[in-house]
C-alpha cells in the first residue's frame, strides 16, 4: 500500500527483520507512515507491536542481548541506524504504557529538566514552554497553582498527560505512543484520544494499541501485526471495512485476542 500521492513519508520501513539473541522477533516488515497522520499498530499481545515501535527511534538498542537488524528503516529518507541516536530521539519522542514522570521532581521540573538538558537556559522561555505544553494536554488548569508539587502527587491519568507534555516540550516531529491509555481511567483515556487527534495537525503520531476500536477511532492508517509478521496495512477504513486477510477480519471483530 502506497502513501497518498504528494504526501511525504515520515517512516519508510522495507524488509525489516529483527533478531534478538538469534531469535527472529520481526519478520519482513514493510510499510510507510505518511506525514501528519495517526498511524496505528494493532495486534494481539506478543505480536511485536512495541518492539517495532522501539525500532523506529532505536530504543531497541538498549535491550539486553545481541540485536541484529536487516532491511531498511528510513526517517524522512535517512537510515535511522546511520543517524546520531540522540538527535533521532529528540525528533522522535516516545510515551510509554506505564506513566513514567520523574516522581522525585516537581511538575514544573519534569518539563523544565529536559529543556535545560537541551541547552535552554532562559527562565522565562522555559516557563513559557512549560505552560504551553501543559495547556496542550489540558493539564494547565488542573496544576497551574501547584507546579512545584511532586509529580507523584498526580493521579495516573494526570501523570500520563504530564509525560506527554514532557515529550511535546522538545517539539518532536513524531510522537511514538505505546499503549498510552491502557493503564489509566476511561475519562483520562478519552482525553488522550482527543489529544492524539488534535496533535496530528502539527506532528505525526505512531500509536501501538491492543484495542482495535481505539485504533479505529483515532488512526488514519493501520498496520496489523500477528506473530511478528505484518499481515496487512492501509487506510483505517479499508482495514476495518474490507480487510484483505481473513486473520485481520477475525481480529477486528474480536475473534482473536
Amino acid at each position: 500500500m502506497e502513501a497518498g500521492k504528494g504526501t511525504e513519508d515520515v517512516f519508510n520501513v522495507h524488509g525489516l527483520h529483527l533478531y534478538i539473541n538469534d531469535r527472529v522477533i520481526l519478520k519482513d516488515i514493510t510499510f510507510k507512515v505518511p506525514n501528519n497522520s495517526v498511524f496505528g499498530i494493532m495486534g494481539p499481545s506478543g505480536s511485536g507491536k512495541s518492539t517495532l515501535l522501539k525500532v523506529l527511534n532505536r530504543l531497541i538498542e538498549i535491550y539486553d542481548g545481541e540485536i541484529k537488524v536487516e532491511g531498511k528503516v528510513l526517517y524522512f529518507g535517512k537510515d535511522v541506524f546511520q543517524m546520531e541516536a540522540s538527535k533521532l530521539r529528540k525528533e522522535v519522542g516516545m510515551v510509554f504504557q506505564i506513566p513514567n514522570p520523574f516522581h522525585h521532581l516537581s511538575i514544573y521540573d519534569n518539563i523544565a529538566y529536559p529543556l535545560k538538558s537541551h541547552g535552554i537556559k532562559d527562565k522565562r522561555e522555559i516557563m513559557r514552554i512549560v505552560e504551553e505544553s501543559l495547556r496542550k494536554v489540558r493539564l494547565w488548569d488542573e496544576v497551574h497553582d501547584r507546579l512545584h508539587a511532586p509529580a507523584s502527587h498526580l493521579s495516573g491519568g494526570q501523570q500520563q498527560r504530564l509525560t506527554i507534555a514532557r515529550a511535546l516540550a522538545l517539539r518532536p516531529k513524531v510522537l511514538l505512543m505505546d499503549e498510552p491509555t491502557s493503564m489509566i481511567d476511561v475519562v483520562s483515556a478519552q482525553a488522550i484520544e482527543q489529544l492524539i487527534t488534535e496533535l496530528k495537525k502539527e506532528m505525526t503520531i505512531v500509536l501501538v494499541s491492543h484495542n482495535p476500536q481505539q485504533v479505529k477511532r483515532v488512526a488514519d492508517y493501520v498496520a496489523f501485526l500477528y506473530n511478528g509478521k505484518l499481515v496487512e496495512w492501509g487506510p483505517t477504513e479499508e482495514i476495518f471495512d474490507s480487510p484483505r486477510n481473513e486473520l485481520t477480519q477475525k481480529y477486528v471483530v474480536g475473534l482473536i485476542d
